[in-house]
């Protein structure tokens, strides 16, 4: 999220409650209004973003407020989480599409496996996922890479799970944890978090997390389950029809331009003192997220897209089918901006901060708890982040920078909690691995639980230290 925006929002004073019910009413609203959005997600199979709009209007509802005023809330949370959130992942998108079209991502796949012996496969599939799964969702992440977990695994006589917890590891936690992901990106909304800060830390989280996730517990997942690939899943790359691909330097760099700008800026907050220098106002700018994407897209038509050959006119219409993928993810993500300020314009939030104080309780580890209850009942991380991040964004009134930014990773952590047969990413790994449902289980669902407990063990290390 822009700077400029984060600050005009934190500067902006909390609205009166919507309502004055007592916290017994306003608890029993928030577990309705949660009800209603988990049983129309698992039970009657519902979009979620018509699930989040209904449970909004219920829990406005039982909470005791008119019921204009909830819709009223509703909008203007929804209105605030797409402005400063839609933009960026429109953008995100458009830099993931060059580059799998362009074969950029095939170059860096085909550019470290050639200088990687065959034992330090699984970490080169991790390295790989990384780097390829800054830009890409989730989704499109595993449907890009999972040709080359078989290729990999049929030509360096290596077991589908020692190449592929390591490949689905690194795009889970890029996918969790470090911004431009809409989740993070919500979540840093929400908060009111430094965007700088938070992927500052969502790396250094992110680089043990994936480690022990990835190539470690991948030697442990080999042994529990021995997957095979469907016979007729033939593995297909998207620079196959291609005559020519971008270089591996010119593609790498391109990919980590928004991240160096935008850790640059936070570097530039912390040790430049004068706001008014020059240094500051051209990081200030040149950092935010909106231009540090919006470079990188640019830089990527000239990168990626002219070396392989586009023409201007495959250059629009590879950005034009790059968009409209992700309509449902942004509306997904407003719906849950719009829940979220009906939760804090109930009073919801407050509540949980009053109740917060007695349990004697890390907000962190609260923060955790509430994304990861959220995450198995809905089977979808990103309502996860933005529900769990709008109930505990009062958490964060007096926190410093770096904590707040903690809270956030601490948000994404849960999220990633136990995927099981509600999550759409299960049957999406279930289907490319060729296995059922207990084995599934076994590997894919016991990796993101690994990651969320490192993670967030990792989470309460930095927040103890820093």
């Amino acid at each position: 999220m822009p700077a400029l925006s984060v600050e005009l929002l934190a500067a902006t004073p909390a609205p009166p409650p919507i309502t004055s019910a007592g916290d017994t009413q306003l608890g029993i609203a928030a577990l309705a209004g949660i009800a209603v959005i988990v049983l129309l997600i698992t039970r009657w199979k519902m979009h979620a973003f018509l699930a989040l709009t209904i449970g909004s209007g219920v829990l406005g509802v039982v909470a005791g407020a008119p019921l204009a005023k909830a819709i009223t809330s509703y909008t203007t949370g929804l209105g605030a989480t797409v402005a400063s959130t839609g933009v960026l992942i429109a953008l995100g998108s458009i830099l993931g599409k060059l580059l799998a079209d362009s074969g950029g991502a095939d170059q860096i796949v085909d550019t470290v496996l050639a200088r990687t012996g065959e034992r330090r496969l699984p970490w080169a599939m991790t390295l790989i996922a990384a780097l390829i799964g800054l830009p890409l969702f989730f989704e499109v992440g595993i449907v890009l890479l999972i040709p080359v977990v078989l290729l990999v695994a049929r030509r360096g006589n290596q077991s589908l799970m020692r190449v592929g917890i390591p490949a689905l590891a690194g795009l889970s936690v890029m996918h969790g944890l470090v911004p431009p992901h809409p989740g993070p990106l919500a979540a840093v909304a929400a908060i009111h978090a430094d965007l700088g800060t938070t992927l500052a830390l969502g790396v250094l989280v992110a680089i043990p997390t994936v480690i022990i996730a990835g190539p470690l517990f991948g030697r442990i997942a080999d042994r529990w389950v021995e997957a095979t690939p469907p016979e007729n899943l033939t593995p297909t790359r998207a620079s196959d029809d291609l005559a020519r691909r971008p270089g591996f330097v010119p593609t790498v760099c391109t990919m980590l331009l928004p991240v160096v700008l935008m850790l640059a800026k936070a570097l530039v907050d912390v040790l430049v003192k004068n706001q008014g220098s020059l240094v500051y106002r051209i990081f200030d700018v040149i950092g935010t997220p909106l231009v540090a994407l919006l470079a990188a897209v640019v830089l990527a038509m000239f990168t990626l897209a002219r070396p392989a050959g586009f023409s201007k006119e495959r250059i629009s219409a590879t950005v034009d089918r790059s968009l409209g993928p992700i309509a449902g993810i942004v509306l997904i993500v407003g719906a849950g901006g719009g829940f979220k300020q009906v939760l804090v314009d109930a009073g919801i939030g407050q509540m949980i901060l009053n109740w917060s104080h007695g349990w004697h309780i890390s907000p962190l580890l609260l923060a955790w708890l509430i994304a990861l209850l959220i995450r198995v009942a809905t089977g979808s991380a990103t309502v996860a982040t933005i529900s769990a991040a709008g109930l505990v964004a009062p958490l964060a009134t007096g926190m410093s920078t770096t904590h707040t930014a903690l809270l956030v990773l601490a948000v994404g952590a849960g999220s990633l909690f136990f995927s099981h047969v509600n999550d759409a990413g299960f049957w999406l790994v279930k289907g490319y691995f060729g296995m059922d449902v207990p084995q599934t289980l076994k590997s894919w669902s016991v990796m993101e639980t690994v990651i969320s407990v490192v993670s967030i063990v990792f989470v309460l290390a930095l927040s103890v230290v820093l």
